[in-house]
C-alpha cells in the first residue's frame, strides 16, 4: 500500500484547574470555535466539542502524525493562551486529562452524548460523570492524581 491511512475517533475529556467555572456562557461559543481551529491545524477533525465552566469533552479524530499527548497538550497550552489573552488571567487547565478511544459505530452516540451534556449535568457531577467513563473503560486510577 502506497499510503499510510486511518481514522481514529478519540473522546478527549479535561477540565479546569481546581474544576473552577471559568468557562462562561459569554465566551464558550468562542472558545469552541478557537478550539475546532486548532485542532483542524494539527489535522485532526472535530466531530463535536462542547464547554462546560468546568470541563471540556472533544470528539474529533487522531491524526497519524502526531501522538494523543501532543494532540491534548496543543489543544490545552493554545486554548489556555487565548482564554487568558480574553480576560480570564487566572485560567488554567487541570494538568492530566481523559482520552478515550470510540468505535466508528459509536461515533453518533458520543456525539449525542457530548450534544446534551447541559442535560446530562444537571444530574451528574463532573467527577461522577468521569468515574462512569473510567469504569466503562476499564481505566484504572487513583483518586489523589485525578483531580487537581
Amino acid at each position: 500500500m502506497p499510503q499510510s491511512l486511518a481514522k481514529v475517533y478519540l473522546h478527549i475529556v479535561f477540565g479546569t484547574k481546581n474544576r473552577q467555572n471559568f468557562i462562561l456562557e459569554s465566551i464558550r461559543v468562542e472558545l469552541q470555535s478557537y478550539i475546532v481551529g486548532i485542532l483542524s491545524k494539527t489535522g485532526s477533525y472535530t466531530t463535536e466539542l462542547y464547554s462546560n465552566p468546568d470541563h471540556i469533552h472533544i470528539l474529533c479524530t487522531l491524526p497519524r502524525t502526531i501522538t494523543m499527548a501532543n494532540l491534548v497538550a496543543t489543544i490545552k497550552v493554545s486554548s489556555s493562551k487565548w482564554l487568558k489573552s480574553n480576560g480570564l488571567s487566572q485560567f488554567d487547565w487541570q494538568d492530566g486529562y481523559a482520552i478515550f478511544s470510540v468505535s466508528a459505530s459509536k461515533v453518533d452516540n458520543i456525539k449525542q452524548y457530548i450534544q446534551n451534556q447541559v442535560i446530562h449535568h444537571g444530574t451528574v457531577s463532573f467527577k461522577d460523570e468521569l468515574r462512569d467513563f473510567f469504569k466503562q473503560y476499564a481505566v484504572d486510577y487513583d483518586e489523589r492524581y485525578v483531580w487537581d
